[in-house]
C-alpha cells in the first residue's frame, strides 16, 4: 500500500476486522490525517464511528459523524455512506425517529449503494416479519 494516508480508513478497517477496534481509531491520530481529501477523511471517520460502536460507546460513534459534510446541502460521491453510517448509528444510539429522517433522506439520492429502503421498512413497520411469532390477543 506504500504508506499513503489515503489508505489510512482501509487500514483502520482491517484493524476492525481483526477485532482490534482501538488500533482502528489509533488511526484518527496519524499526522497525515489533516492532509485527507475529503472522501478518504470521511471514509476514515465511518470505520471509526464502527471501531467506537464495537467497543460499545454509541453516543461516540454517533458524534464522530456529526461533522459540517453532514449537513451540507451538495451532494458529493460520498454523502449516501455519511447519511447512512449516521442513521445505522442513530439507531443502534435508540434514536429510531431520527434515524428515520436520515436513512429517508439516504433513500433519496442512493442508487443502489445501500439497503436503504430495507433499513426503513425495518424501522417503520409494526408487523412482525415473516416466520416471526404473532402475539396473542
Amino acid at each position: 500500500m506504500g504508506g499513503s494516508a489515503e489508505h489510512l480508513a482501509v487500514l483502520a478497517d482491517c484493524e476492525r476486522a481483526m477485532g482490534r477496534p482501538e488500533r482502528a481509531l489509533a488511526m484518527l491520530e496519524d499526522p497525515d490525517v489533516g492532509g485527507l481529501d475529503p472522501s478518504s477523511r470521511i471514509e476514515l471517520l465511518i470505520v471509526a464511528s464502527g471501531a467506537r460502536r464495537d467497543l460499545g460507546d454509541v453516543a461516540a460513534a454517533v458524534s464522530l459523524l456529526e461533522v459540517r459534510e453532514l449537513d451540507s446541502s451538495a451532494v458529493r460521491p460520498w454523502t449516501a455512506r455519511l447519511w447512512y453510517a449516521y442513521a445505522d448509528a442513530l439507531a443502534q444510539a435508540g434514536r429510531t425517529a431520527d434515524a428515520v429522517q436520515w436513512f429517508t433522506a439516504v433513500s433519496a439520492i442512493d442508487d443502489g449503494e445501500t439497503d436503504a429502503d430495507e433499513r426503513l421498512d425495518e424501522l417503520t413497520t409494526d408487523e412482525p416479519a415473516l416466520g416471526e411469532a404473532t402475539p396473542e390477543l
